[in-house]
């Protein structure tokens, strides 16, 4: 039995699917793809597919290989089921890009939902003396402390999607001043690393620049990042 979100628009991220099998009193399932916008929505259709009587719901995530801040609606939904039908439920093997999101969310990277079992509700504001209604209360430091790790969480989220995407062109890149300058990988990492903080251009546009420049009839390299380029090959040869 499997669960899959609606097919992906072009340049999405990958579609994610929920194998499910069912063992006695137990249902095992195995996300395969990436906790990004609707995946809480493909669990809870998994979920509402169990047969009646199930007890315990494992979760293999070793399949999920990548995860933004959905994920974490992804474990709230895992948290109600287990709340509201009274079953077990267990998320583990966790896994590269996925972990790192855990431990900046501060969950546990073995099972989160030993952590979202025991979080604290915020508390509600209570009736105000003689008829004066009560101040709303100061957010508390376990909220504050959430919220700043979802920040976190979200700026690093995003700047792995920034790299992702960069990737191809940053590749390119190095193979040409491989080939140019004679150096290798590393070294060439390093030249367009000190180019950029030398021209104060970000990396992605020095190695654009550099691969354009490279094709026939190319725009030539702009002056700023030849003189920087320059400068990064005089350092690296000393």
């Amino acid at each position: 039995m499997t669960s899959a979100a609606p097919p992906r628009l072009a340049g999405k991220l990958t579609t994610l699917v929920i194998e499910a099998r069912v063992d006695g009193h137990r249902a095992l399932l195995a996300p395969r793809g990436e906790l990004v916008h609707g995946c809480a929505d493909t669990l809870a259709e998994a979920l509402a597919r169990l047969p009646a009587g199930i007890e315990r719901v494992d979760l293999d995530m070793a399949g999920v290989a990548f995860m933004d801040t959905a994920g974490l609606q992804f474990l709230d939904v895992l948290n109600d089921h287990s709340h509201r039908r009274a079953v077990l439920v267990t998320a583990t093997n966790w896994n590269g890009q996925p972990r790192r999101i855990l431990e900046l969310a501060g969950l546990d990277t073995t099972d989160p939902l030993r952590s979202t079992a025991h979080r604290t509700p915020c508390p509600r504001p209570g009736p105000g003396l003689a008829g004066v209604p009560a101040a709303a209360p100061a957010r508390s430091a376990v909220a504050l402390e959430r919220s700043e790790r979802l920040h976190d969480l979200e700026a690093e989220v995003e700047q792995l999607r920034h790299a992702i995407a960069s990737r191809p062109v940053i590749d390119q890149a190095r193979g040409i001043l491989m080939a140019t300058h004679g150096c290798t990988s590393d070294e060439a990492w390093h030249l367009l690393r000190e180019t950029s903080q030398v021209s104060n251009t970000k990396l992605r546009a020095v190695a654009a620049a550099i691969t354009s420049s490279a094709g026939t009839g190319g725009p030539p390299l702009p002056a700023a990042l030849r003189a920087a380029l320059r400068t990064a090959l005089a350092r690296l040869r000393r």
